[in-house]
């Protein structure tokens, strides 16, 4: 019996009730936005194909039948050029096509997707690996990538979404990481855990807030329902984009490496802290160290989450929880 339609149906399911829901949501907003109906239809044509690509690396037996079915450099070369696909069907309508833009996409989207196709699986090329994730993201190369079509539109979350994307499936169908529980829907115990550790961490991320003078306490001011629907938006943008690509690439495969390399899950545990904290440098304007000793503190928090449960997912709750907090009652 064929193994692909039964993990097709699975898929196709998901897509069923994502793609409807994120198509819901750019119509909306366009329609408040008065976005051009030419240019929205074109970013939300977009929005729905990444979306497609974003979520197959979370569907375990869909990468374990892509990689029986296609070679690792071939399953790079379909990466590479699902990669470049969303840029060509939002840029082309909408005039903002740059060959060198499209170069620059397709160069940086081939070399995370061939690096394990390519390279030997050892410790420097996975350190390598990680530190050209995060130098992407800290570089914000997508902004000057994908040009917005109109002022109210950001379209270089594409590009933030594709990187995610192709680094996690280049390392779990290419590299064979294990173990770190990648996935985007948390089980009752991961639940559990993110948040006891999010619990721990709130009054000292709050205490460090306040004495560094990095927040003030200033709630969103909404009438019940709207803080309802922006806190269950902003929380599941927060677990499903920021802290599952966060915690995969610093705590499911950095920290998980350097224990792996050291034998020390609390050495592993600082040293990927620390750098969580580094790569928080750029925001809000460099060097920004009190965000980026918040974020060191925060890591710790979400690195123990990550070890108690031997999962990402945990650890994203924990994640999802401080930001969401964050977002709507500081400022």
């Amino acid at each position: 019996m064929n193994r692909m339609p039964r993990v097709l149906r699975n898929y196709c399911l998901t897509l069923a009730v994502v793609l409807p829901a994120l198509c819901l949501a750019g119509l909306v907003y366009a329609s408040v936005e008065r976005i051009p109906a030419a240019v929205a239809a074109a970013v939300l044509a977009a929005v729905l194909i990444e979306g497609a690509f974003y979520l197959a690396p979370g569907f375990a037996e869909l990468r374990e039948a892509l990689e029986v079915r296609l070679a690792p450099r071939r399953l790079a070369l379909v990466m590479t050029a699902s990669a470049v696909l969303p840029y060509l069907v939002y840029a082309l309508p909408t005039g903002q096509f740059r060959l060198e833009a499209l170069v620059r996409l397709a160069v940086l989207a081939a070399v995370i997707a061939f690096w394990y196709a390519c390279l030997p699986r050892r410790p420097v090329a996975d350190l390598v690996f990680v530190t050209l994730i995060a130098a992407v993201v800290m570089s914000q190369m997508f902004a000057r990538i994908y040009v917005s079509p109109a002022p109210e539109v950001r379209v270089d979350f594409l590009g933030q979404l594709m990187l995610i994307r192709t680094g996690a499936m280049s390392a779990l169908a290419i590299r064979h990481v294990e173990g770190t529980g990648f996935g985007f829907w948390p089980t009752r115990r991961e639940w559990l855990i993110g948040a006891r550790y999010f619990l721990l961490f709130a009054p000292l991320g709050a205490a460090l807030g306040w004495g560094l003078r990095f927040v003030s306490f200033q709630p969103v001011a909404a009438v019940w329902w709207q803080t309802l629907i922006l806190s269950a938006g902003t929380f599941a943008g927060m677990l499903w984009v920021v802290a599952l690509s966060e915690e995969f690439f610093f705590r499911g495969l950095l920290q998980k490496w350097l224990k792996e390399r050291w034998g020390s899950p609390w050495t592993a545990l600082a040293v990927a802290s620390v750098l969580f904290g580094l790569a928080h440098l750029p925001f809000r304007g460099f060097p920004n160290w009190r965000f980026a000793i918040i974020a060191a503190v925060a890591g710790v928090f979400y690195g123990l989450a990550f070890e108690k449960a031997g999962s990402i997912r945990a650890a994203m709750v924990a994640h999802a929880l401080v930001n969401t907090a964050w977002r709507l009652l500081f400022r």
